[in-house]
């Protein structure tokens, strides 16, 4: 069976595909930010030496990376309202819901690199007077993002991907678009092909530009 590619009919909209493109960036900064800021703040209380820190990041971090992002999604756009006297966007519930699950994965990411450098350093910096904090500042976290680098890419990456879900209640980012140009147009394929293209001409320049960052800083060891 022959089958006639019809992309025309999704050039037709592609204003439709910009707006949605431009909400998907959109979403992705607000994730990217909030989930690795949030992330940095909880792989620190993770690696505190205190109880009351460690044990509330610790119950953070299983619960959001063992559920669903999707459910999560879910709950705050659906539940949410139901419990707070306040109605929730799309756009809101589908940032919290990738926000929170990123900020899980991240916390253990920082957590490992953190833990990757040589406890010799922190008892340098102890023994020249430094605090814990200044230490961690100024000694262990410049070195540790060097190793970390490749797993934040990765990071980054799978949110600039998890932005898909929030096509899953109403926002009207790139797949959502491209959902609404199929169902016009009965060409799923086409539009969902240059869904992919246009994630793909994003994000693997990002990657090469990061490979070349990695090179550069190895360089400077």
């Amino acid at each position: 069976m022959e089958y006639t590619w019809d992309f025309g009919s999704v050039w037709m909209y592609r204003e439709a595909l910009w707006i949605g493109l431009l909400n998907t960036l959109k979403i992705f900064v607000i994730c990217l930010v909030a989930g690795l800021s949030l992330g940095l703040a909880i792989g620190l209380a993770r690696y505190s030496p205190r109880r009351w820190l460690r044990w509330p990041a610790a119950c953070f971090i299983e619960f959001f990376r063992n559920t669903p992002v999707l459910v999560q999604i879910f709950w705050f756009y659906f539940a949410f309202p139901i419990l707070a006297p306040f109605e929730i966007t799309s756009l809101t519930a589908a940032a919290l819901g990738i926000t929170l699950n990123s900020a899980a994965f991240s916390a253990e990411i920082f957590r490992g690199g953190i833990q990757s450098i040589d406890p010799g350093q922190w008892e340098a910096g102890r023994a020249i007077g430094m605090r814990h904090r200044d230490i961690m500042r100024r000694i262990i976290l410049p070195q540790a993002v060097r190793r970390m680098l490749p797993a934040l890419t990765n990071r980054g990456i799978e949110i600039f991907k998890m932005t898909t879900l929030a096509s899953a209640i109403a926002y009207a980012d790139v797949l959502h678009q491209a959902r609404l140009i199929a169902s016009i147009n009965y060409n799923p394929i086409e539009a969902y092909t240059v869904v992919a293209l246009v994630f793909f001409a994003i994000l693997y320049p990002v990657v090469r530009a990061t490979y070349a960052l990695e090179r550069h800083m190895a360089k400077g060891d």
